[in-house]
């Protein structure tokens, strides 16, 4: 019983400490503040929601942002479903700008998985390790998708 409120406490310890770093990783996969803090909250609630299932405090780190990656994925594929069911029509008569290409827009136009796996390694800094246990992934899975994700990144950014 104590080793499971010593993981419950390491949760909420670990979602308080690190919310900055948590919403910096979701505002990556969201693109705007306001869905951000949603995949934020979800996450946080089914973190601790389901804390139970965590067997060891010292992977909380880990777990939740598990769960926020996850949660940003539904997030974004239950997004892109409503925008393809033309619940996000574009108003009548807007045209389309020319854009620059940036790093953002290039990595919100690729696959999830490849996204993640870039978010995780570059922009948040984590070793390849982390980002493998993170996306449970074997680690020359993540070094061969982190490959070949640079280099579609590469090419949309040329």
């Amino acid at each position: 019983m104590r080793k499971q409120q010593a993981v419950e406490d390491a949760v909420h310890e670990n979602l308080v400490n690190n919310y900055d770093r948590y919403y910096r990783l979701a505002y990556r996969f969201a693109g705007n503040e306001q869905d951000a803090l949603d995949i934020v909250q979800e996450g946080a609630y089914r973190a601790i929601f389901k804390s139970g299932q965590l067997k060891n405090a010292e992977y909380a780190g880990t777990w939740i942002y598990r769960i926020i990656v996850n949660t940003a994925k539904e997030f974004l594929r239950k997004k892109n479903r409503e925008t393809l069911m033309g619940d996000q029509m574009p108003e009548q008569g807007q045209e389309d700008t020319y854009e620059e290409f940036d790093v953002n827009k290039a990595l919100d136009e690729m696959n999830p998985a490849d996204r993640s796996v870039i978010i995780l390694h570059y922009l948040e800094g984590l070793t390849l390790e982390q980002t493998a246990e993170i996306l449970n992934e074997n680690i020359s899975t993540v070094k061969s998708r982190l490959y070949r994700a640079l280099k579609k990144l590469r090419i949309k950014l040329a």
